[in-house]
């Protein structure tokens, strides 16, 4: 099993690298955020492990990562120090696949990490979204507006993709960098807002199709439901609720 991991305490990760090597397993660490997106856009691995030495915020690079990340269906093990339940449901509602608390004995990082894979092996993922007229299938990287295609390059999809899978919720530029460029969020920064006016361009976003992408310089990106769209789409979620 090849395994891409963040841990930055330094105890865990002896634990998790002898434990690794007992088990046979590779275990490539990264020291930073942003070394290991990089490396999960050029390499496949079976498992993500991340630590979270402290109770993650709403808005930490890390969560914000698993919330919106694209075309990676990769499970993630999350380890943490903090016994509170707020943190597990946190941490799993933003999109890991398991959270095993620390101190942990070695033979249980082992068997959840095989639980993972044999479930990730096992499930077909047909990944769509709905919503206000536009749709997007994640799988066929194909984009439509009330059935009409719009082509856009791997890229504008993805980022598409971000907005779209998390309406009403800032994205920073630094999620952005990291996730789409590769690259450190001051040099991916220059091209960003390019980027985000083409998609703009391209969709037609604005009041006629009820869609828009906000900027805010201190925090990103949004995209938001306006008028009609955002009645439509509050009565579906109400019919769901019903």
């Amino acid at each position: 099993m090849n395994i891409a991991s963040l841990i930055r305490n330094p105890s865990v990760l002896e634990t998790v690298r002898a434990t690794c090597k007992q088990a046979g397993f590779q275990c490539v660490v990264y020291p930073t955020e942003a070394l290991l997106f990089r490396a999960l856009r050029r390499q496949s691995f079976d498992l993500i492990l991340i630590d979270f030495p402290l109770a993650p915020s709403d808005d930490d690079s890390i969560l914000s990562w698993l919330n919106c990340r694209t075309g990676d269906h990769t499970p993630v093990l999350g380890l943490s120090a903090v016994h509170d339940a707020h943190v597990t449901a946190l941490v799993l509602n933003c999109g890991a696949d398991d959270l095993l608390l620390r101190p942990f004995e070695p033979v249980e990082l082992v068997a959840r990490a095989h639980a993972l894979t044999r479930r990730s092996n096992r499930r077909t993922v047909r990944r769509m979204i709905d919503l206000a007229g536009f749709a997007l299938d994640r799988d066929a990287s194909k984009f439509a507006y009330r059935g009409t295609p719009i082509e856009l390059t791997p890229r504008e999809f993805s980022m598409a993709w971000m907005f779209f899978s998390a309406p009403g919720v800032y994205i920073s530029r630094e999620t952005i960098g990291s996730s789409l460029w590769s690259a450190d969020s001051e040099v991916a920064g220059r091209t960003i807002e390019q980027h985000v006016y083409k998609l703009r361009k391209k969709l037609q976003l604005g009041a006629e199709r009820g869609v828009i992408i906000r900027t805010a310089y201190s925090q990103g990106y949004r995209l938001e439901l306006i008028g009609q769209a955002a009645l439509a789409d509050g009565m579906e979620d109400a019919g769901a609720a019903d």
